[in-house]
């Protein structure tokens, strides 16, 4: 995009746009985006808050989010200069306790009428648990856009704030009709909604008083569901195969009633009714599978390279070279050791306590290392114990998390997004601030606020 563009198209400067101070680019003309942070410096971070957060049962994971997003966005340094974040703990505690009253008292009065309904109308609960589900989606979606709007709100660099305009019941309604649609066509316009929501949010940001437009169209993303619609007709042809065409059970095709009994059989012990025919086929289905997962992690992502590409503003344009097989064995690898860490951790605690509170004669019991010493205390200090070692296990998995999934992504994303087109940069005045009521409080009310 060129000067002249700027001052004649739709994003003409204002004079006090033109007033503000430039910005100058690379010596190539494109800024890059640099990542300075340390992983050990994280690991001490999350696990200092982490451990600040269960110490006060749960009230300082507002001071622990804001310190890490601060950390986080430090550390990405577009043309050298780091972002910053502006969120302030006691904005968001106090919008979580907001959120928590409007949302008991909308989801109780729903919940209420509902149950109600179903019994009189259809004398049966079901109904209405189902309702009562159905009705919590839109507030997802809601939450989930209002969450955005308000890191947005408190992100800036170079002192000047990002913003998101206000449309959160929009985005929500629009999201419930694109997973209809989706649904209905069997997964065939998932594009067409991840493209439609990402236009809706990002036709609606700002930098400053500058505009960001989301360009290109959503067909182009059907190149990032390869991967998964390659593994999901594996999937489908290797159950043909193993069940129906050369079935690996002897005899004709097996059913899933009779699947499900010989499995059964099998786990009592009555090994005569299987009589496998190369059982080594059944690989296939776990391989495939793990086909299918890393198609939706490779879609995920690469549609986020696709749309970033097309991406612009007033003489701005983005650009990344973001890796889908990348993301894919950080998010793979991470969340193997992380919650690897936890389900060992949570195994051995239940084995403990199993020896510990319910005794007997136990193979091995005697020799648990401090199974004699937690014996031999009051049964509440034991409980005590167990209920901090349950949380120390959680900490553990939110601290490696930080460490093995969310630093590397953040970096991987930082280091792979450039600015090609710059110029713009430099007519960009500053934007008012967004006031807040709830923060993040309905995200953190519907746990939607966790990430990062």
């Amino acid at each position: 995009m060129s000067d002249t563009s700027i001052q004649t198209g739709p994003w003409a400067a204002t004079p006090k746009m033109r007033s503000a101070a430039p910005v100058g680019p690379a010596d190539d003309g494109t800024m890059r985006v640099d990542f300075t942070g340390r992983r050990g410096a994280l690991f001490w971070l999350a696990l200092k808050t982490g451990f600040f957060t269960i110490l006060t049962l749960g009230f300082y994971r507002f001071w622990m989010k804001t310190r890490l997003r601060r950390w986080y966005w430090s550390a990405m340094r577009p043309g050298g200069h780091p972002m910053e974040y502006a969120g302030d703990p006691i904005e968001k505690l106090l919008g979580f306790f907001i959120a928590v009253v409007i949302l008991t008292f909308y989801i109780g009065l729903v919940n209420l009428l509902l149950m109600f309904v179903s019994f009189s109308v259809f004398n049966s609960s079901v109904i209405g648990y189902l309702a009562s589900f159905a009705g919590v989606i839109p507030l997802w979606f809601y939450a989930r856009y209002r969450a955005r709007r308000y890191v947005l709100a408190r992100t800036r660099w170079r002192g000047v704030r990002f913003g998101l305009e206000k449309g959160a019941w929009g985005y929500a309604w629009r999201a419930l009709w694109y997973w209809f649609c989706t649904i209905v066509t069997l997964g065939i316009l998932w594009p067409r909604m991840t493209f439609l929501l990402e236009k809706y949010k990002t036709d609606r940001m700002f930098f400053g008083s500058a505009r960001l437009y989301q360009g290109g169209r959503w067909p182009m993303l059907y190149r990032a569901t390869l991967p998964f619609v390659f593994s999901l007709i594996a999937l489908g042809a290797s159950i043909a195969w193993v069940f129906y065409i050369d079935p690996v059970f002897d005899g004709d095709a097996i059913t899933a009633t009779q699947l499900i009994k010989e499995l059964d059989d099998a786990m009592n012990g009555s090994w005569s009714s299987f009589d496998l025919l190369g059982p080594e086929r059944l690989l296939l289905i776990p391989i495939t599978l793990s086909g299918l997962l890393f198609g939706a992690i490779y879609y995920r992502w690469v549609s986020k390279r696709i749309m970033a590409n097309h991406k612009l503003g007033p003489g701005v344009q983005f650009a990344s070279a973001l890796s889908g097989v990348r993301v894919t064995f950080i998010y793979v690898l991470g969340n193997f050791i992380a919650y690897l860490t936890l389900v060992l951790g949570l195994v051995s605690l239940v084995l403990l306590a199993l020896v510990v509170f319910v005794g007997g004669d136990m193979v091995l019991a005697d020799d648990i290392w401090g199974r004699n010493y937690l014996a031999d205390l009051p049964r509440w200090i034991s409980v005590v114990v167990f209920a901090v070692l349950y949380l120390t296990f959680f900490l553990l998995w939110g601290v490696l998390y930080n460490t093995f999934v969310t630093f590397p992504l953040m970096r991987h994303m930082a280091r792979t997004t450039t600015l090609p087109v710059t110029e713009g940069l430099g007519l960009i005045s500053q934007r008012d601030r967004d006031d807040f009521a709830e923060a993040e409080g309905f995200a953190e009310a519907l746990d939607l606020g966790a990430a990062i």
